[in-house]
């Protein structure tokens, strides 16, 4: 009986279709699941660079993409497209296996070979070669296709090689640059071995096997169970695309086991959180309890959104306890006493009477409380006045620590009388009050957001042990006040450390557009490492991001209207469209004004299908088809009032303009495919020229 897998080329493609030919393509693909191939027409193509590529007529305008092996009768949804194009992508591409990896791989056959006159006139002026140094035979032993060697051996330049990134499966792709960078082959195949989907290199590989290389492949092919899952598939397009593992995530998700902590980091889009679900689940069903959390109410309900798609399971989905890490905290402290949070009504008269009469801000004053003070636990004044500060920009003497101690106290003590205290407090609370561990794994999404009180917490929910702790996150989006060395709490993961250099999220053009709003300066990663984004990259490519710039606030409103209205009319489903801005009342004004004008819309988060609006704070952790980010202006972004003088402290200046510079990378990189960003009057330093 015939098999159906479907190709990760499809699902975008897919999610992507008005409603009505969603139901021509359901009735033609239902045709593989439930009766094999009887009574579909597959249609052969003439002049196909692959004479496996098949066509399915879906209705008069539009036609399926299907790879249809020789060996092992499966069928391969490749693509769904208009007629023309359908018929133009197919006849261009040619399948084939990796003779290094063993994985399925596609190339734009007909490209290359138009590409190839130009390279051999440009090879006839020089005898340079990019590759001359390079043996055939170290080129095929890297995974580079036979076919492609003679193409690769007229590149003169280093330009020739880029204009093949976009033609080339991967793989061969990092090979070539690998080797044109001027790594030897053994570097060049350590860069290519990152592609395996498991630890090692398959023994055999048969170049006419294309079933067992898609099987090689989970990342890019799943093979479907039947009809129901199919349905099933179908029914959350993207957010079942989400949730399968490429590759690399694989390997890290999928590892049987760490000696100790391990930690994930890569940037926006690379499929961390993926990881962690995949994490989750594994561990669950072996048995563990396991504990998922992450910074915020919002990030915790999209985890339990995603497991719930990946987890069938009802008695591994039970061990799985998917909670925020405030909730953790809130659930232990409960056991004893309930639990009061304070707000900003409270918090806010305290601190400033806390400041008023000493040489030191509010802001200032809070910093030293939760950096230093709530981090270190310290109970006493002479503690206090014995502690390191490292981390803090400005030096205080005894005398100054002495005025910090008071009016810290002054707040500790205001929130006391009224019952009330912090989320940092509570977790010094939670952690104080846990007898023994609760949980076998604990797996943190966010991680570089968590306070040092969160850390201790967490650590003392789990015994220290192999698997005991699974750390995802990205310093890039540090968009909170935390800066925690995992080692300063006994947390090593050195050598237990991955990063993800592949966005499957963002598309390449969005990415480079991106990336500046970041700065020159690295981050400082949890292992007390420099991390940068050197590798960061999309294999997606599309339109670039449109950026416009309007006299006023009223007039920006209206451009929005007209790009939302505009993303509306071209089909995209309105919950798949996100509207970000740097204030609350911003984001308010937005959703008010489209509301206005007939367009649905809700404040984020909400379940309610429209399009998207919140703070920039909001949309962590979410992702849109089309995004719009507002309000890109020099008095926006950066926020004067999050922003601590230069004078009062250096340090922390540098530190709040980073913070600021995050949160305009964390909501551009929440598109898909379309980004859009406006400004009244004069637009953020932040913005690229």
């Amino acid at each position: 009986m015939a098999e159906l897998a479907i190709a990760d080329s499809f699902m975008p493609q897919y999610a992507k279709l008005e409603p009505k030919v969603r139901k021509g393509v359901d009735a033609a693909i239902g045709k593989f699941a439930e009766h094999t191939h009887a009574g579909l027409h597959l249609e052969k193509l003439n002049n196909a660079k692959d004479p496996r590529i098949r066509t399915i007529r879906i209705d008069q305008f539009w036609r399926g993409v299907v790879l249809a092996p020789e060996k092992g009768d499966v069928y391969c949804l490749l693509a769904v497209m208009p007629h023309d194009d359908a018929i133009g992508w197919a006849r261009s591409k040619k399948f084939s296996v990796n003779q290094a990896i063993g994985v399925l791989e596609v190339r734009d056959q007909v490209a290359l070979e138009e590409m190839s006159p130009a390279l051999e006139k440009a090879a006839e002026r020089t005898v340079f070669r990019l590759l001359g140094h390079v043996f055939e035979k170290d080129l095929v032993r890297l995974g580079v296709d036979k076919e492609i060697i003679p193409i690769v051996q007229l590149l003169t330049e280093d330009s020739h090689l880029l204009a093949l990134q976009k033609l080339l499966p991967e793989p061969q792709y990092i090979a070539l640059l690998a080797l044109a960078q001027g790594m030897n082959v053994q570097q060049a195949w350590e860069e290519v071995a990152k592609c395996l989907p498991a630890e090692e290199k398959p023994e055999a590989v048969d170049p006419d096997d294309l079933v067992t290389a898609m099987r090689r492949t989970p990342g890019q092919v799943v093979f479907v169970n039947g009809p129901e899952e199919l349905r099933d598939i179908l029914a959350h397009p993207f957010d079942t695309w989400r949730i399968f593992l490429h590759p690399v995530q694989r390997r890290v998700a999928l590892r049987p086991s760490y000696s100790g902590p391990a930690q994930v980091t890569g940037g926006a889009g690379t499929g961390k959180t993926v990881a962690a679900l995949h994490r989750a689940r594994f561990l669950a069903s072996k048995g563990g309890r396991v504990l998922l959390t992450t910074f915020t109410r919002n990030l915790a309900e999209a985890l339990e959104k995603q497991l719930s798609l990946l987890v069938d399971d009802p008695d591994v989905r039970e061990r799985v306890h998917v909670k925020n890490v405030d909730s953790v905290s809130y659930e232990v402290v409960g056991r004893h006493h309930k639990p009061v949070v304070a707000g900003a009504d409270v918090l806010d008269p305290l601190k400033e009477e806390a400041a008023d009469g000493t040489p030191f801000s509010p802001s200032f004053l809070t910093r030293e409380w939760e950096q230093i003070i709530l981090a270190q636990r310290l109970e006493t004044e002479e503690e206090y006045l014995a502690c390191t500060r490292a981390g803090r920009g400005v030096p205080l003497g005894k005398a100054q620590r002495s005025v910090v101690w008071r009016a810290v106290r002054h707040v500790v003590d205001g929130l006391a009388a009224e019952g009330k205290s912090t989320f940092p407090q509570l977790a010094n609370e939670a952690a104080e009050l846990v007898v023994g561990p609760e949980y076998d794994h604990v797996i943190i999404d966010e991680a570089q957001d968590m306070h040092t009180a969160q850390w201790r917490l967490l650590r003392r929910l789990v015994a220290e042990g192999p698997d005991d702790l699974f750390i995802v996150g990205d310093p890039h989006q540090r968009i909170y006040d935390s800066h925690v060395s995992l080692l300063s709490l006994g947390i090593n993961v050195r050598g237990r450390s991955t990063k993800l250099k592949l966005n499957y999220r963002t598309t390449q053009e969005i990415l480079s557009w991106s990336v500046p709003l970041l700065g020159l300066s690295p981050a400082q990663g949890l292992d007390d490492s420099a991390d940068t984004l050197d590798g960061y990259r999309s294999p997606i490519h599309g339109r670039r991001p449109v950026v416009k710039d309007y006299p006023d606030q009223d007039a920006e409103m209206d451009g929005l209207v007209e790009q939302v209205r505009a993303w509306l009319d071209a089909d995209v489903e309105p919950s798949a469209i996100g509207v970000a801005a740097r204030y609350v009342w911003v984001a308010k004004k937005a959703a008010k004004r489209l509301k206005e004008e007939g367009i649905t819309a809700y404040q984020v988060p909400s379940k309610s299908p429209g399009v998207q609006v919140g703070s920039m704070h909001k949309m962590k952790g979410l992702e849109f088809r089309c995004m719009a980010v507002i309000g890109a202006d020099e008095k926006s972004m950066p926020a004067a009032k999050a922003i601590t003088p230069e004078g009062e402290d250096a340090k922390a200046h540098a530190q709040d303009i980073q913070k600021e510079r995050c949160l305009l990378f964390v909501a551009s990189t929440r598109a898909r495919d379309h980004l859009y960003v406006s400004y009244a009057g004069s637009p953020s330093p932040f913005l690229p020229d």
